[in-house]
């Protein structure tokens, strides 16, 4: 069985292309920070997973994430080679993600943004402060369920 789950945070922004073709298909590809349990000399460490995404899901991405916020994937571990120009062969690991969610509510992950500088504020694609409600959480508009890639 080939199964991972992880939750970590956005490096950067995810980076949204599509294919050629008259079926556009939507690609995201993203990195998360995820933390390791233990630490080095006091130091918290991470790992830098990449992930990629297709179609709706993808799409979602491009929509709704940003640099900074936490979120949990779950997928499949695909590995792969290439020859570069040089003619050297490179190895490649990534996740397929088949699901993702919000690991947080958007005030947390606003603060977390307030409090890490590095950190850009949210894309003009990412929903406003005022479509969330009091408790921090977007409200989702009546119609959508069939957009939403997680049930």
């Amino acid at each position: 069985m080939n199964k991972v789950i992880l939750m970590g945070r956005l490096t950067r922004d995810p980076d949204v292309r599509y294919s050629a073709g008259e079926n556009a298909l939507a690609i995201a590809r993203y990195t998360l920070a995820v933390d390791r349990r233990f630490r080095r000399d006091g130091e918290a460490t991470a790992d830098f997973i990449s992930c990629v995404a297709f179609g709706r899901v993808a799409e979602f991405a491009e929509r709704y994430f940003h640099q900074g916020i936490r979120i949990v994937v779950s997928g499949r571990i695909q590995t792969g080679s290439y020859t570069n120009r040089e003619g050297q062969k490179v190895y490649t690991t990534e996740v397929v993600v088949e699901e993702q969610e919000f690991a947080e509510s958007k005030s947390a992950s606003d603060q977390y943004a307030a409090s890490h500088p590095s950190a850009p504020a949210p894309s003009a694609a990412a929903p406003t402060p005022s479509a969330a409600s009091a408790d921090g959480f977007m409200n989702i508009p009546d119609g959508i369920d069939e957009e939403l890639p997680f049930g």
